[in-house]
């Protein structure tokens, strides 16, 4: 089995990737840049020598670089079989990326979307295939308004992580229909409160170990019991209830649509 975990440097995605490695896997790692990918690596092999890793170094502010990532996959790992979508940004001062976008929205948000669609026939051609975003239990404080996703008209870096992390959900659940009966899941979760350089930089306390952050990943990518389970929201292992908001088809689609203008996906 292959995966690739986003932003596993560090954090909840490292401690998954780790974990993936220790249980059999071929993990492709992901970060910024070559150097982090590369020090990530070097510590899963210093515990686990026989780990079978790769790493794809994009900086997800950058779009032609999420492009320039798929394609690498695409041509080197047809052979993918698990998409975990981790990485996470948090921003207190608005900033635009060389693309346009609100940064937070575009690396939590639209540059997992554009791996994920450049990625998902891949997955459907192996006839199985899991992908998991990892979102935030933050996305029920979000409101969703179209017109200000860049921060036009306001801007709070915890109102902007909140509603990345609602996006990826509404995300998810319109992706499940689209690739329904494919053979590939598509589902989402809220990793716990974790002690994270995240969580401590947008709200300025700890929580649980990091390790624990990746137990949900883990069983979301590795258990026979979601096999077949798709387009649903996840928190320790349970399938829950995600915000009204989330729900709502029509908004649903309006942000796929608009999702892919801003993308140029047809």
């Amino acid at each position: 089995m292959k995966a690739l975990v986003t932003g596993s440097t560090d954090g909840i995605g490292f401690a998954t990737a780790e974990k993936l490695a220790a249980m059999g896997y071929f993990v492709l790692l992901h970060g910024r840049n070559e150097k982090r990918c590369a020090e990530a690596a070097d510590k899963i092999k210093s515990k686990n020598p026989n780990a079978k890793l790769d790493f794809i170094p994009a900086d997800f502010s950058d779009l032609n670089e999420v492009e320039a990532a798929s394609k690498l996959i695409l041509k080197k790992h047809t052979d993918l079989e698990v998409l975990i979508n981790n990485a996470g940004v948090f921003f207190y001062d608005r900033e635009i990326t060389k693309d346009g976008f609100e940064a937070t929205f575009q690396i939590n948000y639209l540059s997992h979307v554009l791996l994920t669609l450049n990625l998902t026939n891949a997955l459907i051609k192996q006839r199985r295939g899991r992908i998991i975003n990892v979102s935030s239990m933050a996305h029920a404080w979000a409101k969703l308004d179209f017109e200000n996703l860049n921060g036009e008209k306001y801007y709070s870096g915890e109102e902007a992580y909140a509603v990345s992390k609602l996006c990826n959900i509404m995300f998810t659940y319109k992706l499940s229909r689209v690739i329904a009966g494919s053979g590939v899941t598509v589902n989402a979760l809220h990793p716990g409160v974790i002690n994270t350089k995240l969580l401590r930089k947008g709200w300025g306390i700890g929580g649980a170990p990091v390790s624990n952050g990746s137990e949900t990943s883990l069983y979301l990518a590795a258990s026979e019991e979601v096999e077949n389970i798709t387009g649903k929201y996840f928190v320790d292992k349970k399938p829950v209830a995600s915000s009204k908001i989330s729900y709502d088809k029509e908004l649903q689609e309006e942000l796929w649509n608009l999702t892919l203008r801003m993308l140029d996906i047809k």
